[in-house]
């Protein structure tokens, strides 16, 4: 039941943005572990680059909290985006609250550079 309304949540987010290669799609996706972050280039249907909790550089220094490790995944994805030249994103919440975990991704991203 719960995961129906995040899914249409979700639909209902995506009619209304879609990601290109010069300004991708921020995608986010929450367990209760983990956060899952990538950049997607909608007109191709290509993941150009994913950052997560488990991902070997984050894993190493491994802070406490799940709110401060996804600040994190924003800030080393905001890098690795610019790395390859990407300056501007757009953020797809992927149907969850801008709250919490999600919002510290896009917090993390803007303090890094990218324009979300």
């Amino acid at each position: 039941m719960i995961k129906d309304r995040l899914k249409r949540r979700h639909f209902r987010i995506r009619k209304k943005i879609s990601g290109t290669q010069d300004r991708p799609r921020l995608c986010v996706k929450r367990s209760n572990k983990h956060i899952y972050a990538m950049l997607v280039d909608d007109a191709k249907n290509r993941v150009l680059t994913a950052v997560s909790t488990l991902t070997k550089e984050l894993k190493k220094n491994k802070k406490p909290g799940k709110v401060t490790m996804a600040k994190e995944v924003g800030i080393l994805l905001a890098q690795k985006a610019k790395a390859l030249g990407i300056k501007k994103v757009v953020f797809d919440r992927g149907g969850y609250e801008y709250h919490g975990r999600v919002k510290a991704i896009a917090i993390g991203v803007r303090e890094a550079g990218l324009e979300c």
